[in-house]
């Protein structure tokens, strides 16, 4: 049963963000009191939480007593080409910042109820058809590493008995920025095509969903330990792209073969354009939660309207 969100503080860091903007309207919404994390110094105090992972800078007071902490920040994987020292901070920005998190939250006097903590179905690697929801093991690559890590981060908060949740998101889809945003310019160009050779599944969730889930998730208690945010279809890149060009009403003739990917993006390609990971959200439906756009056409159609 959901609990009323009314007058709850929520932590947000990585509120500035896709996800974390759309999350603090939805929460304000709901009567919640936001309190946005920011590695710079505080210049709202009432409204922000100083907290810096590369630094172990926290103001640990701003936790007493909320209802949750809802944990997006970490670098951008897609920012720029996997080289040594961008892949450690894509890890530091996870590792270190979610570890003093949890620390913090477990020496509270008054702990946080919940730590719902960011990871991504990276976990689960390049799988092919298998269908893999929150039991399967993890691959044994760098962006599964990262996770594991990621969410073994959060045991301290666990261990001191607050709910956690390790959300694994999907291919967040917004015309808004993500992978669908650097996608409409060329698909609307009429230069849109399949990634290698398209059969590499896909899966996704609408912007709307994963504010929906995230909301859901701070809102019942009862949810803990890994949940997958992905729509509850996933299709293959090949259906993606034909979808998309549907929906523009564009041709979509012009493939990208592997070989020009891995050019082009190097290790990145093969983990983010060329792996096929197919996730169910078991636990999320199981929990309660409706999704509100389940197919992939009536999302783009929605998301572009």
């Amino acid at each position: 049963m959901a609990e009323s969100l009314q007058g709850q503080t929520v932590i947000v860091t990585g509120a500035t963000g896709l996800v974390g903007a759309s999350l603090v309207a939805s929460l304000e919404a709901a009567g919640a009191k936001v309190i946005r994390g920011t590695r710079r110094p505080a210049k709202d105090p009432a409204r922000e939480m100083y907290w810096n992972g590369e630094k172990g800078e926290i103001d640990a007071a701003k936790l007493e007593g909320a209802g949750a902490v809802v944990h997006l920040a970490g670098e951008n994987i897609a920012g720029k080409r996997w080289t040594e020292s961008f892949k450690r901070e894509i890890r530091d920005s996870r590792v270190k910042g979610t570890r003093l998190i949890a620390e913090a939250i477990a020496r509270a006097t008054n702990k946080p109820k919940a730590l719902i903590c960011a990871s991504a179905i990276g976990y689960y690697g390049n799988r092919g058809d298998e269908l893999l929801n929150e039991t399967s093991p993890p691959a044994d690559d760098f962006l599964a590493d990262v996770c594991r890590e990621w969410e073994a981060s959060c045991q301290p908060a666990r261990d001191a008995s607050v709910r956690v949740v390790n959300t694994r998101i999907g291919v967040i889809l917004s015309p808004k920025g993500g992978a669908l945003a650097k996608m409409l310019t060329p698909f609307k160009l009429g230069l849109g095509g399949k990634i290698g050779n398209g059969r590499q599944y896909m899966s996704w969730i609408a912007l709307d969903d994963v504010v929906g889930t995230l909301h859901f998730l701070v809102a019942h208690p009862t949810a803990s330990g890994p949940v997958n945010l992905t729509a509850p279809n996933p299709v293959t890149n090949a259906d993606f792209t034909k979808t998309l060009g549907r929906v523009l009403h564009r041709p979509t003739i012009f493939p990208m073969p592997a070989f020009a990917a891995k050019l082009a993006f190097g290790e990145m390609a093969d983990a983010l354009l060329l792996s096929s990971t197919r996730v169910a959200p078991l636990a999320i439906e199981a929990a309660g939660y409706a999704f509100k756009l389940p197919q992939l056409e009536p999302a783009l159609r929605h998301l572009l309207a």
